[in-house]
């Protein structure tokens, strides 16, 4: 007998194996993971940045991440391939690039317009001070070595170049006067706003500070030291701000000896927008001003004590360091030196955590300084960083103020100018303040997000068409509580725009369910989010809140007539008539069972809901009559909770439905249109009739070792052909069905299915070579995937086709579809590890990680908000974060880099770039450029943005920097010139304008070159007052003039000479008529443009 059997099973195996055909229909090839969309402040959050013109905010994060905001709702997520903390981050003013320096000491550049890393520069030794000369390519670098480097970004070539310009410590220091040994780190870069004296480039002086306190400021041009701070034994006048000082407390007289050589640098600023005082903070708690007007002393001698004023924030003995300094000029002084100081630490340690915010006033001598008021802004979470936005009518720094405070974890709060300058006029040392939180688009956390859906609607359908229409009326005044402030500063970016066809319906649309109740509905076709509308959690005073809350339905339209009310239970069903709304009309409330609900599924028609219940129950509801169609256990002796309802037409399983043994346990025939697939959470599938309830399958299908997940029923899935003898395909099934049911099979591991372990199902009898698509159930469970034949299973046959165990545990599954034909499964593992599955194979294509997409770590309830189109995007929610993410490469435009929205505006950086240069070039009119600017992006932001800081630099302001960044300091000190250029009018040449050239050529680019620096030396010593004419010798006038000849060919050379210089004359006069001319003619075009841009709205430009 067991001989006969185990002949039948192999003879089974075998022809089941030959006519079974299961191949995957997803390749590797075709996965390519990427983020869309991304929403929220990282909570590793630790360092900001942000460009002035193009009003963007970056963020660096701890875990390598950047984080890029603008204006609309337009956000960026940049993820470095190196999983470190970012230190230094600065933008490359308004040129579309950032720089960020990761802890080991990598310098990279991040292209806004690609969203891509464009290069990076591994750097030799550990980076301790970092600064980006605003408006050019140029970097300051500083090593724990005392090494100050430059770096260049070469846009064009896509390079990071370091230059040959390097000061070393030893020779810094030994310039200075304070020779030492050990090598100490410099701590801080600052380029002068401006200076004194014949300096008139604000980029030529720049401050190097070192950890020990020496500070020197070197002039690039001259290649000197122009300024030395710091040193031993300074008097120092002290003037305490603690909390027993009033704010109006005049500096007092006495002055205490300070040994600077133990006082370390930890935070320095500028505090003058002349650049004329220095704030830095220390180690200990002291903040020190600095005038660094004064005369600079000889080599190593002492700074003047009157040159030096000290500041405590507390008389404590021990004192949190300072760990950052900011500061902004007060609009109601006139002095530039006037201003307010925030600062971050130098409090007593154990004290609460605050930003502490000072008002100075310095006297008319530079010698004392008053505090008139401070105020401690109490901070939510603990401190990362602050930064303070520019804005236009502020050629150097700041003339008012707006500031960003980032704490974690991951908390933005902005305080405006308003709120700041109103610190002044309350005598409390707390004050309250309303700061302005970041505006999320969807809220995650308050209140918090419960469950989420992503639903994908047919293209150029019915409901598509009319859920646009109603999200253009529902939109406006529909989420109160959301959006962005109408003072929020932040309105880079461009959103795309193959993103706004005019007439286009909504495609795919996301549903944000929270613990209140409430209903926050979103058009998700688009890489940028927009509302559609926003559902209150409460219906006619009825509390929908929590686990048992009944069931709504909502009709989107509203209609403004008003409409009846249905309230159903499981007794009676209630009619009232609803008063006239506008927008969403909760149209019927079906309050069932005390149970909490579980699982929710419209029919394939939707006419009819299925709601699956924790009790195990699960009833059918009416959409066209809102009436219960049928209430019943869902599974048989089982009151396990419901977790997946399935609908499918009829017509898939027409020949199982018809087969002599269906026949025997249904009585109803086909008279049934759809049957609803239920699982349990103990895992039991049961199949019954749509409408009536009626079981359909012989027995329900129970997986005992594990927890059932989701269930999917994937059509066409399995290839079957068919043998001509009926008589020989009924009997290997017959014995097939004689053996235990529970008999296993054999079963694969979590790394890949043997083919030939298949075991078989039955399926229709045709003429030989047919083939035939049999439908197949998909039984996701925490620690196994099995593969039913569909038909096989309303038969009775609980054998699985393919098996996958795992060891670790699954906690959510979704169908990836290509086609919209099912082609793939995603899952996802308790150790936030993804498996991709093709289909119906089950075979392991990749795996990748919520760690290695998105630097997130996998957190409990996670899988509750996470949701799928099926069309390989899904939404996922961690934190305050909200991301989307593309599995499938191809030409879906949800994902291609052209309907992203653009984090860089070309348009709004060229008309910048005018205006500066208009501006350069009119510098003598007293045109000011902050005037014309503030107007473009304002214009351009459609009279959103906030006045935007001049901080660029003409181009040409580089020019000599060029030259010297590339050469050595130390040999250009000691340099002579060996000949000078004089200039004389007969050596000019005038040219007509001549066709232009291209400058791609190197031979092209070095004669620019060539020229701009002849122009220089033609320049030089213009503007030296001490520049005296050199007395020729007569050998030197004689080589010059002599002439062959007799006299009257002398004079009438000389005559000749006189025409051609009067000729001279009259073309340069006439040039620089049409160059005034002309730039007349660009102030016009400019303010043109501007009011141009102010009708247009953002999406035309």
């Amino acid at each position: 007998m067991f001989a006969k059997k185990l002949l039948h099973k192999a003879v089974l195996h075998h022809s089941n194996h030959n006519k079974l055909q299961l191949h995957g229909r997803l390749k590797s090839s075709e996965l390519d993971p990427r983020i869309v969309i991304h929403y929220g402040i990282p909570s590793t959050a630790s360092v900001l940045a942000f460009d002035s013109i193009q009003r963007l905010l970056a963020i660096g994060t701890l875990d390598g991440r950047l984080k890029v905001i603008g204006g609309d709702n337009i956000e960026g997520i940049l993820i470095s391939p190196k999983q470190l903390p970012y230190k230094h981050l600065e933008f490359l003013q308004n040129q579309g690039y950032l720089v960020g320096v990761l802890n080991d000491n990598d310098i990279q550049i991040w292209s806004l317009e690609s969203r891509s890393l464009v290069c990076s520069l591994e750097w030799e030794s550990n980076i301790t001070a970092f600064s980006v000369i605003s408006g050019s390519h140029f970097i300051y670098v500083g090593d724990e070595f005392g090494s100050f480097s430059v770096v260049k970004f070469e846009a064009e070539e896509g390079q990071l170049l370091k230059s040959s310009y390097d000061l070393s410590a030893k020779f810094l220091r030994e310039a200075a006067g304070f020779p030492d040994s050990s090598d100490q780190p410099i701590v801080g870069i600052l380029s002068q706003p401006s200076s004194s004296g014949n300096r008139q480039d604000i980029s030529s002086l720049l401050l190097i500070a070192f950890q020990d306190g020496l500070l020197i400021l070197w002039d690039i041009s001259e290649s000197k030291i122009v300024f030395v701070g710091g040193g031993k034994d300074l008097q120092l006048k002290d003037q305490g701000s603690d909390s027993s000082t009033e704010p109006d407390t005049n500096v007092p007289s006495d002055s205490i000896e300070q040994n600077l050589g133990d006082k370390e640098i930890s935070a320095l600023c500028w505090a003058s927008s002349t650049g004329s005082i220095l704030a830095v903070g220390y180690l200990d708690g002291d903040i020190l001003f600095w005038n660094l007007s004064s005369t600079a002393p000889s080599k190593g001698q002492q700074t003047s004590s009157k040159n030096v004023v000290k500041l405590q924030l507390s008389s404590a003995e021990r004192r949190l360091p300072v760990i950052v300094l900011q500061w902004s000029i007060s609009q109601k002084s006139h002095s530039d030196c006037d201003g307010q100081l925030f600062v971050y630490g130098g409090d007593e340690i154990g004290s609460e955590e605050v930003l502490t915010v000072l008002t100075l006033e310095w006297s008319s001598g530079m010698e004392t300084v008053k505090c008139i008021s401070r105020a401690d802004l109490t901070l939510s979470g603990s401190f990362a960083d602050l930064i303070l936005l520019p804005n236009a009518g502020a050629m150097e720094l700041n003339t008012k103020a707006d500031l960003f405070v980032l704490t974690n974890p991951g908390q933005l709060h902005f305080y405006d100018n308003d709120n700041l300058s109103a610190l002044t006029t309350q005598q409390k040392r707390t004050p309250s303040i309303d700061a302005l939180e970041f505006p999320v688009l969807i809220p995650i956390s308050d209140p918090s997000l419960t469950v989420a859906k992503l639903v994908r609607l047919p293209i150029d359908s019915t409901s598509s068409k009319i859920l646009a229409e109603v999200a253009s009326v529902l939109r406006t005044g529909s989420t109160p509580g959301l959006g962005t402030p109408s003072n929020w500063p932040l309105t880079g970016g461009v959103p795309s725009h193959l993103c706004t066809p005019k007439g286009a319906g909504i495609e795919r649309v996301y549903f944000a369910g929270y613990s209140d109740g409430s209903v926050l509905v979103c058009d998700a076709t688009h890489p940028i989010l927009s509302y559609i509308c926003y559902i209150e959690g409460e219906v006619k005073d009825i509390k929908v809140a929590g686990s048992s809350a009944p069931v709504r339905i909502y009709d989107l339209q509203g209609h403004s007539d008003g409409r009846n009310f249905h309230f159903v239970t499981e007794a009676k069903s209630e009619v009232h008539e609803s008063p006239r709304v506008k927008g969403t009309h909760c149209s019927a409330v079906f309050s069932l069972l005390g149970s909490p609900v579980q699982a929710l599924s419209f029919s394939n028609s939707g006419t009819k809901l299925a709601i699956g219940y924790s009790s195990g129950h699960v009833a059918v509801c009416d959409m066209t009559s809102l009436s219960v169609l049928s209430m019943i256990n869902g599974i048989q002796s089982s009151s396990s909770p419901i977790t997946s309802l399935v609908w499918k037409e009829e017509a898939c399983f027409r020949s199982a439905l018809n087969s002599p043994k269906q026949s025997e346990t249904s009585n109803t025939g086909n008279s049934f249109k759809e049957v609803i697939f239920i699982l349990s959470r103990d895992g039991k599938i049961n199949i019954v009739e749509g409408e009536t309830g009626k079981m359909i399958s012989s027995q329900p299908l129970h997986v005992k070792e594990s927890t059932a997940i989701s269930i999917y029923v994937i059509e066409d899935s399995i290839v079957t052909t068919e043998a001509t003898n009926d008589k020989h395909e009924e009997e290997p099934l017959k014995d097939a069905a004689s053996t235990s049911p529970d008999e296993p099979v054999r079963e694969s591991n979590s790394t890949g299915i043997n083919s030939s372990e298949d075991e078989s199902s039955s399926s229709e009898v045709t003429a030989a070579g047919d083939l035939l698509y049999d439908p197949c159930v998909l039984l996701c469970c925490e620690n196994s995937l099995r593969l039913f034949s569909a038909k096989s299973m309303i038969q009775g046959n609980k054998k699985p086709i393919r098996k996958v165990k795992n060891t670790k545990s699954y906690y959510w599954t979704t169908i990836l579809k290509k086609d919209d034909n099912p082609c793939g499964l995603l899952s996802l593992l308790q150790t936030g590890i993804f498996e991709i599955r093709s289909l119906p194979d089950l075979e392991l294509v990749t795996e990748s990680s919520l760690l290695s997409v998105l630097r997130w770590n996998y957190k409990v309830n996670m899988d509750k908000t996470m949701c799928s189109d099926d069309n390989g995007n899904i939404a996922l929610a961690n934190g305050s974060e909200l991301a989307f993410i593309s599995l499938l490469a191809g030409e879906d435009k949800f994902r291609n880099l052209e309907h992203l929205p653009c984090l860089h505006d070309k348009v709004l950086a060229a008309a910048a770039d005018a205006a500066f240069r208009f501006s350069s070039s009119q510098k003598k009119k007293q045109i000011t450029a902050p005037g014309i600017l503030g107007g473009i992006v304002k214009g351009f932001k459609g009279g959103k943005g906030s006045p935007t800081k001049l901080t660029k630099i003409p181009t040409s302001n580089f020019v000599h920097l060029e030259d010297k960044f590339f050469k050595s300091p130390l040999s250009e000190s000691h340099q002579t010139v060996a000949d000078e250029l004089e200039l004389n009018i007969d050596d000019i040449e005038i040219d007509e304008p001549i066709t232009e050239v291209s400058t791609s050529s190197p031979n092209v680019k070095n004669k620019q070159k060539d020229n701009l620096r002849e122009r220089e030396k033609l320049f030089e010593g213009a503007t030296s007052d001490d520049v005296k004419p050199r007395l020729r010798t007569p050998e030197e006038i004689m080589a010059t003039y002599r002439k062959t000849g007799d006299a009257s060919s002398a004079a009438a050379q000389a005559r000749n000479k006189l025409v051609e210089r009067q000729e001279k004359l009259e073309r340069i006069s006439q040039r620089t008529a049409e160059l005034q001319s002309g730039a007349e003619d660009f102030a016009s075009l400019a303010n043109e443009l501007v009011k141009t841009m102010e009708r247009r709205k953002w999406w035309q430009i």
